[in-house]
């Protein structure tokens, strides 16, 4: 049975608040690695009529939240999935974030690690996976801030780095703590619409050889030779809806990029009265960096730890 590992991201293209990218991996069975026949009787895709269907809603973040409710919905999915029930946001990053995602998401003046989550109500009981032969590996989640996007943006002179450099992470996270020897069949949205990956996944994988056996626009696939196990990547796009373990990493990047972008909207909330919160995007965040800059005066902080220069 392979592990099949879905990575996504949420907030490249905001100029505030963070990037965030996730690896999940899903071990399914060989006839069914994209995983949703087998996984049918505890999960559903999104649409029909949400509450009146117990199964957990696994999808596309984008199909999963919208409209009223949209954090909640996203936010049950998550935290059930991994059974994350009762914890705050700096124990999740304790727990799945990469090293440098705590860290510098204390250097963060909104950031509250001891908030709880769980605000939209309880998770459900985490499904019984191997009662349908399915195990869940590793996931890790990689939190990029403006400052250390900033920095490696002006370092490259391009922010498609970014992306690079924590795809790098995670991949190398992934093949340290998958356990066992089966094979690892990575599947990625395309990163920045790029199609030729092979220097970056030589990075990611030193110890072996990486061979290019597709590179098209709608799809570039590799293998890695002389590693202890095979592995295989592939990159195409809308890579989440077809696959449930890159529709959880979807959700999962989603979701704690949300919960971060609640927490910087309160904290500015507080020190300008009738702020209108932001999602961070390009225009209204023109809007918002504009109405808070009395208060960022006032608290000694300039514009660079809170916008992204790309």
């Amino acid at each position: 049975m392979p592990w099949v590992v879905g990575i996504d991201e949420a907030g490249y293209g905001p100029n505030l608040g963070p990037l965030v990218q996730s690896a999940v991996a899903v071990r399914l069975p060989d006839g069914d690695p994209a995983g949703w026949d087998t996984l049918a009787a505890v999960i559903r895709r999104a649409g029909g009529r949400w509450g009146r269907d117990s199964r957990l809603v696994i999808d596309d973040s984008k199909r999963v939240y919208h409209g009223i409710h949209a954090l909640g919905r996203l936010e049950h999915g998550v935290l059930s999935w991994f059974g994350f029930a009762g914890l705050t946001l700096g124990d999740l990053l304790t727990r799945v974030g990469l090293p440098n995602a705590l860290p510098d998401s204390h250097l963060e003046p909104w950031f509250v690690p001891t908030a709880p989550l769980e605000r939209h109500g309880k998770a459900s009981p985490q499904p019984n996976f191997a009662a349908h032969g399915v195990a869940l590996g590793p996931v890790a989640v990689n939190v990029v801030h403006p400052p250390r996007f900033n920095k490696l943006v002006d370092a490259a002179g391009s922010k498609a780095v970014v992306l690079a450099v924590g795809l790098v992470e995670l991949l190398k996270h992934v093949l340290a703590h998958t356990p066992g020897d089966d094979e690892l069949r990575i599947l990625c949205d395309k990163q920045g619409g790029r199609n030729f990956y092979a220097p970056l996944l030589q990075e990611a994988f030193p110890d072996g050889f990486v061979i290019a056996e597709v590179e098209r626009m709608d799809e570039s696939r590799y293998r890695v030779e002389q590693l202890p196990r095979r592995v295989v990547i592939q990159f195409k796009p809308r890579a989440d809806a077809g696959s449930v373990a890159v529709a959880t990493a979807s959700m999962t990047c989603k979701y704690v990029r949300e919960v971060c972008m609640v927490q910087f909207n309160e904290y500015w909330a507080k020190r300008v009265p009738g702020l209108k919160e932001t999602a961070g995007y390009p225009v209204d965040a023109l809007r918002f960096i504009a109405d808070i800059r009395p208060a960022m005066a006032a608290e000694g902080l300039v514009e660079s730890t809170i916008w992204r220069t790309k």
